[in-house]
């Protein structure tokens, strides 16, 4: 019995002993995408199905902190009220690297009547894929996932570097697509393939990217509840595996300075109820419904900067000649834009989006992208005309720090219908106060050039 075919709770008891599992890791991704919940033993796991946690454990940001004040606490109870959290038996994998025969299930959060939490990420990506189902659509998506290995690196204040190789030495130059640079971490990649086939994870290629020490995981297509998973566990995996080999694996957006940044390109598109792809034609022409979810993209995704773009850090990765995009144009086989339709026959036709950053939270960006492609087709937004040459000379149209992402999304009444006026509250005020810590932050920089000039 694999994960894939697990659907009910007596499914899940037959697979956990077949592995003769011992401890179950209760897992419910947070708003930064983090693994939160419990570690139990298998026989506390059966009796406590409906375990329960506060429901601010999935509404804290990246630093742990909360407002102490303000509309968080209109969805939020002031009184830590408890989520009753339900496990997926279809999410169930083994934890590769434990000692003993070890599961981790991710989790649903329910309120005590029975409600899905409205802010929990998995609660959010599974509202717009009802919109979708609604319609009679099922969108299919494939993420590209880039990310640095870096050496150890235990202070903050250091500068991270690219780790040593099998060769004794670390790289110093960009090796894009090189065969000899990735086969540098042979002993890491085959624990990370090893950890993937143990836990049936749908990974499809791996590269080198351009940056120094910087990799891509490409993931065959699925369901985007599939997909958005499967990152949440491959992130766990790599992080992982590479500590066991002496080095980490950050997918901070822009971890080093004068190296490209890391993305989660998504690619996606829609099939009817026969299984046909709606952006096609039966002749291979593309359809009304291609050109309106590019316009839903081009319209929206500049207001959900915030949600694709999380961080401070994110910005920095979002700049002119550096493999991301600075505005919305679309074009074919074009990788200035921020909306790319890459070469493909009719039935695969697809949109890829360019500007998510490899730090946001997989069920966020999925379900926000998604969004702005359904309202695209539900509203019948016409795309800007296609950029046949270097979006870079365009101007830049997007946000260009969290602070005014927030004032974007907030203003955006479309986007707070669809994905949720309880979600984007706990999610703005969440986001405001990691950008005020941030703000009490003296750079470098700052001390650099404005100590004894200003």
């Amino acid at each position: 019995m694999t994960n894939k075919t697990i659907q009910t709770f007596n499914d899940l008891e037959k697979w956990l002993n077949e592995r003769r599992v011992t401890e179950v890791e209760c897992l419910v991704p947070d708003l930064t995408g983090v693994a939160r919940g419990k570690i139990l033993p298998r026989e506390k796991f059966y009796e406590d199905r409906g375990m329960r946690l506060p429901e601010a454990v999935v509404a804290m940001g990246v630093t742990g902190e909360y407002p102490q004040s303000g509309p968080y606490y209109d969805v939020i109870s002031p009184i830590d009220s408890d989520m009753h959290l339900r496990p997926d038996p279809s999410t169930v994998r083994i934890v590769p690297w434990a000692t003993d025969p070890t599961a981790q299930v991710i989790h649903d959060c329910y309120d005590k009547h029975g409600k899905l939490i409205s802010h929990a990420p998995r609660s959010v990506l599974r509202k717009v894929c009802d919109l979708f189902k609604a319609e009679g659509w099922e969108p299919v998506v494939a993420p590209e996932l880039e990310f640095y290995l870096v050496a150890r690196n235990t202070d903050p204040n250091t500068l991270l570097r690219p780790p040593i190789g099998r060769s004794g030495r670390a790289e110093t130059s960009r090796q894009a697509y090189s065969i000899d640079a990735v086969n540098e971490f042979d002993p890491l990649f085959e624990d990370i393939y090893e950890y993937c086939e143990k836990m049936e994870l749908n990974v499809d290629t791996l590269i080198h990217e351009v940056g120094a020490g910087q990799m891509e995981i490409n993931f065959f297509h699925a369901h985007p509840m599939d997909l958005a998973d499967e990152v949440f566990f491959f992130k766990r995996t790599v992080r992982e595996a590479a500590m066991r080999h002496g080095m980490y694996a950050t997918f901070m957006a822009k971890p080093i300075a004068g190296e490209p940044g890391s993305a989660m390109h998504i690619h996606q598109s829609i099939v009817d109820q026969h299984g046909d792809n709606i952006f096609s034609h039966a002749d291979g022409t593309a359809t009304a419904a291609f050109g309106h979810y590019i316009g839903g993209l081009q319209r929206y995704m500049p207001s959900a900067m915030a949600l694709v773009a999380p961080y401070v850090n994110s910005y920095r990765r979002l700049t002119p000649n550096s493999a991301a995009p600075i505005n919305i144009e679309w074009g074919h086989d074009n990788r200035t834009v921020g909306i790319r339709s890459p070469i493909s026959t009719p039935q695969a036709r697809r949109i890829e989006n360019r500007i998510s950053g490899a730090d946001a939270n997989p069920y966020v960006a999925l379900a926000v992208t998604l969004a702005c492609g359904y309202l695209g087709m539900k509203n019948k937004i016409e795309p800007k005309p296609e950029m046949k040459g270097d979006a870079y000379l365009s101007p830049h149209a997007l946000p260009r720090s969290l602070g005014e992402s927030l004032d974007w999304l907030r203003r955006d009444s479309d986007l707070n219908e669809v994905l949720g006026q309880d979600f984007i509250t706990v999610y703005t005020e969440i986001k405001e106060v990691e950008f005020a810590e941030f703000m009490q932050v003296i750079s470098p920089w700052e001390r650099e050039h404005l100590l004894l000039h200003v």
